[in-house]
């Protein structure tokens, strides 16, 4: 047994964010069914990298010509953040489109949407319209910058809370200007954020009876993950400057490059200071007086960075891991991704795994980080192909065979 087994999640959302908070819930056991527009769905669906076979060559074509050469089930994105869920199509824009999500309303447990403020209100999909239907209804709404405040109205996307947010002035060399990090930092965390919202919700509703809603910000998200950065500015009164990969209350605590071209990232406390400075060589610092504390090496922060940069880049990536490993100090190789995914330690953790995919063949799934005694794992299951279970959900929902005919020829469904 999975730990959100018979809840069941209407997701009225598309693109990152929720869709990966439905993801999480799906494959924690949850129901989750996906409500898409007919015709294309999730935009995401025609989003590259489009996965393909050996013979299918369309580098030269753009993304929307992709999409149409390879069909819009075969794009990974879509995959990374939609495994594990059903999929119907209904049209909002339609009065029977509208009815339909009444219905899943009526038996849904949780409704997730990111449209637009005011959106679902214009189609009486709101929370108080629904909750009329259903008193136990957990609703969240996802946006931007939230229901109200002066910037309710706008639109964003995940840099853009970045940039707003103060994260991306974080980010990025000592010397130079502002980094976007690798990754969507904004959704993924709007994602978990979203999903722990639901789960928190699930808990009280279980304890109060009735239903509640949920306004979530995305830029609101990326605020609550300054606490550390806002805590040096309500403290020192402070503006954080950009470090690079350096910690601004250690030292040491950075990547350093290593003889062959790799690099490692060390960060040590006091107790690995005279360990460090032994296995480099580095004698006169370790006897250093002034360094003996992490606040005097943060002091000769220059100093002793430049130090330790000249004797690692005489040790290759592997000598270095090795001789922290032995000396316990803490430290790790900066790995790309194609060594990531054949980490033996990764692998024997579970971390990977496939599904299989029905235009796709076999495809490689990270899995969601639970290891529980208790519960069964989560699972990775293939992400459902456009309007997949329209039929079986509205089944369901108890319209007959002619209903089911009568709205795909309406075109709600």
């Amino acid at each position: 047994m999975k730990p959100l087994e018979g809840v069941t999640v209407v997701e009225l959302a598309r693109v990152l964010a929720c869709p990966f908070a439905g993801m999480i819930l799906a494959e924690l056991g949850a129901r989750v069914i996906k409500v898409e527009q007919p015709g294309d769905g999730d935009e995401t669906r025609g989003y590259e990298p489009f996965v393909r076979q050996a013979h299918e060559n369309v580098d030269h074509l753009d993304e929307d010509a992709q999409a149409e050469a390879l069909g819009r089930e075969r794009s990974a994105y879509f995959y990374a953040f939609n495994r594990s869920k059903e999929s119907i199509t209904v049209n909002l824009r339609t009065t029977e489109g509208q009815e339909v999500v009444r219905k899943l309303a009526c038996e849904a447990d949780v409704i997730l949407e990111n449209f637009p403020v005011g959106t679902l209100k214009r189609y009486g999909l709101d929370w108080p319209k629904l909750k009329e239907l259903n008193q136990r209804l957990l609703y969240v709404s996802c946006t931007g910058f939230g229901q109200t405040g002066p910037y309710a109205s706008r639109k964003g996307y995940d840099t853009v809370f970045q940039a707003m947010s103060g994260i991306m002035s974080l980010t990025g060399e000592k010397d130079g200007g502002p980094v976007k990090p690798g990754i969507p930092v904004s959704d993924l965390s709007s994602g978990l954020w979203i999903a722990l919202g639901i789960v928190s919700m699930l808990q009280g509703r279980q304890k109060e009876g009735v239903g509640a809603y949920l306004d979530f910000s995305m830029l609101d998200g990326q605020i609550s993950l300054l606490a550390l950065a806002a805590a040096r500015y309500f403290a020192l009164d402070e503006v954080p400057e950009r470090l690079g990969t350096e910690h601004p209350g250690r030292v040491p605590s950075a990547s350093f490059r290593c003889a062959d071209g790799g690099y490692v990232h060390i960060t040590g406390a006091d107790q690995h200071w005279h360990p460090l400075c032994t296995l480099l060589g580095l004698e006169s610092l370790r006897a250093d007086p002034r360094l003996q504390h992490n606040s005097g090496r943060v002091l000769h922060r220059d100093e002793v960075m430049a130090t330790l940069t000249d004797a690692i880049a005489l040790m290759t990536r592997d000598q270095l891991c090795t001789a922290c490993d032995a000396a316990g100090v803490p430290a790790g190789p900066l790995k790309t991704l194609d060594e990531v995914v054949v980490d033996p330690h990764l692998r024997a953790r579970g971390v990977f795994a496939d599904f299989e995919h029905p235009e796709s063949g076999r495809f490689p799934a990270i899995q969601l980080p639970f290891q529980f005694n208790g519960y069964d794992n989560p699972t990775a299951n293939r992400p459902p192909l456009l309007g997949e279970h329209t039929d079986q959900v509205l089944q369901d929902l108890g319209y007959n065979p002619q209903d089911i005919d009568a709205l795909h020829r309406s075109g709600a469904v």
